[in-house]
């Protein structure tokens, strides 16, 4: 006796074959927006790192000539440096403030969603109004020493320090949140059986579980801090300055990002060929870095 089929079933079986034949043409928009807005970019600029250009269309080869300008460029080699530093610093400062905030923020207490919601509003506003809006804190502050963040390069250094954790460990506390709340309730309660402390606990059940956060947490930081651009150019816009032996200028607040924006419109428009260089090498160490940073710290979420 032949066995009737469920029309639900057979019209779902219609349905997913219709979806494989038609997905082509849903997703050639995605891929054409992809390949107009960033491969074909992405390889120009590359083509034009190689290259003495004033326009796209105007242009003269001159090979790997801009790299090596690039590094015999004593001020992006400091600025490589500077940002290096800035972080590392701010990558520990974000995720360990923002972690707490986390923590404290899953253990019940009044008002907890309110805090959560002021917590993360500074990451909505844009980073040119937070740059201005701190650069009059700042300058409130300093006065009443004579001095500006303009003037003092340590200054400027923690000002973005600041700027930079205001702005991000709201965003980075909602993803840490996220991470508390999926820890296993039961893991939690074998560990207080078994009469593991607070710090135990934390340590030996929560942070190991909380690792993809993490993971996703440090990635975020870190790449954002090498590409910080809008909120160096409004706090401190690279000053204060110092004059080196050959009469170039050496801005010493100045991140690697503006210092690709001033070598492209600065003074000199035959430099745009070796600001592209430099953007190349930008990015292939933001992404480099980004890449390490993930396969160790996922190393440590298989490990556990």
């Amino acid at each position: 006796m032949k066995k009737k089929r469920d029309p639900a079933s057979v019209n779902s079986a219609q349905m997913r074959r219709s979806l494989q034949r038609y997905s082509p043409i849903f997703l050639l928009p995605m891929v054409l927006a992809f390949a107009i807005g960033f491969v074909w970019p992405f390889f120009q600029g590359l083509f034009l790192s190689f290259t003495q250009f004033k326009t796209t269309s105007k242009w003269t080869w001159v090979g790997i000539q801009n790299y090596i300008k690039v590094f015999q460029d004593e001020n992006f080699l400091y600025s490589f440096l500077y940002t290096a530093v800035f972080a590392v610093v701010s990558l520990v400062i974000i995720n360990v403030l923002a972690f707490a905030v986390a923590y404290a923020l899953t253990m019940n207490i009044r008002g907890a969603n309110l805090f959560r919601t002021v917590f993360f509003m500074p990451n909505l506003i844009g980073g040119i109004v937070l740059g201005y809006i701190w650069s009059m804190i700042f300058d409130g502050i300093l006065s009443a020493y004579n001095t500006s963040i303009l003037m003092n390069t340590t200054w400027g250094f923690w000002g973005l320090i600041i700027l930079m954790c205001w702005q991000q460990i709201g965003y980075m506390m909602i993803i840490y949140i996220a991470g508390l709340q999926a820890v296993p309730e039961d893991m939690m309660e074998a560990a207080k059986i078994d009469g593991a402390n607070g710090w135990q606990t934390l340590c030996k059940v929560t942070i190991p579980n909380v690792m993809p956060s993490i993971t996703i947490c440090m990635f975020l930081t870190l790449t954002n801090s090498f590409k910080l651009f809008d909120q160096n150019l409004a706090l401190t816009g690279g000053l204060p300055y110092i004059i080196n032996p050959d009469g170039s200028a050496l801005h010493t607040t100045e991140m690697l990002a503006l210092n690709i924006y001033n070598t492209f419109y600065g003074q000199n428009i035959n430099s745009r060929g070796v600001a592209q260089a430099k953007a190349v090498l930008f990015f292939i160490l933001v992404a480099a870095i980004g890449l390490i940073q993930l396969r160790a710290t996922r190393n440590k979420e298989v490990q556990q």
